[in-house]
């Protein structure tokens, strides 16, 4: 009789990853630090649904005070700092993990498009894809139909009210970003915790409850050089009333923020069979062997390039990037058609990744 470790399919061979010892010295400051939590550190580490709900809990505090005391400088530093990784996490967990890139026709009828609204900043190409995925997903024919349907009315909207699509869209897509999210994560009842922290620190900021505390904290005074309140409100909320305006940008600077941390940490996290945490240096690990050298050389340069535009120009660095990053809020339209086309996202099996972090 052959044992049953004769039976399992051989692991891959993988190459070294680089920069491997770079990490040593957070991970031990890491398990310094569960320790001196003692058991409410290590119940953290144990319990994967109260850590991540821990964490989304922690980030909505953070994100609600700051968009109450410094909005400015969230919406100025935000995307410089964080755009270009949390970039990097769309592109890891919408496309390649779940093989997206592979699908051929998905490709053909969503690629052309899709770099078209890139190029055009046009919602409405972005939309168009969105019907070719749509068409092409692996589902009942009514179903395929139904959505696409679905969408190709969003898409006239977009198209009708023009510009005001795209401001809509720019609002919406921090919204998106935290539903993809939950439509993927294992069910749990710890997590309508933050759900309801965050419906409530939007009616807050909705309701005008952080207005006094804004003004008095001095957080509308230009973050740096040109890049003021009023400009923000114009943008994010033109024609408006100044008070509607300014309650709009302190709601986009809270969503915003808690649009990064779910790239960052929430869908990290839960993307993965574990529950235990990574280590730093097996999340370097699994980075670097997901996206490769490549990808993660050129964010890491753009990231550079975005960081030095930022100390000569802030205001024209942020607008640069958001320019060049307009496509990933497409991309998760995509993605959340998709889910709604095929259903939610099979789970991925970790075991050939829990062997190779054991390694």
């Amino acid at each position: 009789m052959r044992s049953a470790t004769a039976t399992r399919p051989a692991l891959p061979k993988n190459g070294p990853v680089p920069l491997e010892g770079v990490w040593r010295p957070f991970d031990a400051a890491r398990r310094r630090f569960i320790a001196w939590l003692g058991a409410p550190g290590r119940r953290l580490v144990r319990d994967r649904e109260m850590r991540v709900a821990a964490t989304a809990l922690l980030a909505i505090s953070i994100a609600l005070i700051g968009s109450a005391t410094i909005p400015m400088w969230m919406l100025a530093l935000g995307p410089i700092v964080l755009g270009v990784p949390h970039v990097l996490g769309d592109v890891r967990y919408l496309v390649v993990r779940r093989g997206a890139h592979k699908r051929k026709l998905l490709v053909a009828l969503a690629g052309g498009p899709l770099i078209a609204a890139w190029v055009e900043g046009s919602l409405l190409g972005a939309l168009i894809a969105c019907v070719g995925v749509a068409l092409v997903a692996r589902a009942p024919g009514w179903r395929r139909l139904l959505v696409a349907m679905g969408v190709g009315g969003v898409a006239f909207a977009s198209w009708r009210f023009g510009y005001w699509g795209d401001v809509v869209f720019a609002h919406a897509h921090n919204l998106i970003g935290v539903l993809l999210w939950l439509i993927w994560r294992p069910r749990g009842r710890l997590i309508l915790w933050p759900v309801l922290a965050y419906a409530l620190a939007m009616a807050l900021i909705l309701l005008g409850a952080t207005e006094p505390v804004v003004i008095a904290a001095g957080g509308l005074s230009p973050a740096w050089g040109p890049f003021d309140a009023h400009q923000m409100q114009w943008t994010l909320a033109p024609g408006l009333s100044p008070e509607l305006g300014l309650r709009l940008m302190l709601a986009f600077a809270f969503a915003q923020s808690i649009h990064y941390a779910v790239w960052l940490r929430l869908m990290p996290e839960d993307d993965r069979g574990r529950a235990t945490p990574r280590t730093f240096r097996a999340s370097w690990a699994a980075l670097y062997r997901d996206l490769g050298p490549l990808l993660l050389g050129g964010a890491a340069v753009t990231a550079l390039v975005v960081g030095v535009w930022a100390c000569v120009d802030l205001a024209e660095a942020r607008i640069g990037y958001l320019r060049a990053a307009v496509f990933h809020g497409f991309l998760e339209l995509l993605a959340l058609t998709l889910i709604l086309t095929e259903g939610r996202p099979a789970a991925v099996s970790r075991r050939r990744e829990s062997m190779l972090e054991r390694a």
